[in-house]
């Protein structure tokens, strides 16, 4: 695919603008951050092993604003049918209705859920709320950034 890099870009861009102060700048400010998201992409678009992932990418005036992705759940304890690995949004994006769209896009709403959100990130996670994910006590830790997370479970549809 040949907007991978511009994807790469947007994704680290979207951290920095997310997660600056709340993880290492060693990390964000990495030289190799872009090429590593670039290897990502590039295997989650192109690899068969990531056929059954869905990817959205939200584009204004050509220039890739935000990204999402879902797949089945790693989660060995997952008790949900879908995973929301990915949903970044430039921050001059957010609020609006960007990002929900990009999670209808990979999310039916009769699906049940899970991802993991930024313990730090407020923000995200009235999101999430806003869309039915709720917190289920599993946190994790990776790159110094604590992360909980967040399952939805709708309810089933009347016969």
């Amino acid at each position: 695919m040949s907007d991978v890099p511009a994807i790469a870009r947007m994704h680290v861009q979207s951290w920095q603008e997310t997660y600056r102060g709340l993880m290492a700048g060693e990390v964000l400010d990495d030289p190799e951050f872009i090429t590593t998201r670039e290897t990502f992409w590039t295997a989650a678009l192109c690899d068969e092993r990531y056929a059954r992932n869905r990817t959205a990418v939200a584009l204004q005036n050509c220039r890739v604003i935000g990204i999402a992705m879902s797949g089945p759940p790693q989660d060995a304890d997952a008790s949900w049918a879908v995973q929301l690995y990915v949903l970044y949004l430039l921050k001059a994006h957010q609020g609006s209705g960007v990002a929900r769209m990009l999670l209808e896009a990979v999310l039916a709403p009769e699906e049940s859920a899970g991802s993991w959100v930024a313990d730090q990130n407020p923000r995200g996670q009235a999101f999430y709320r806003k869309h039915g994910f709720r917190p289920d006590q599993a946190s994790e830790s990776h790159a110094g950034l604590r992360a909980i997370r967040m399952v939805r479970h709708p309810l089933a549809q009347p016969v």
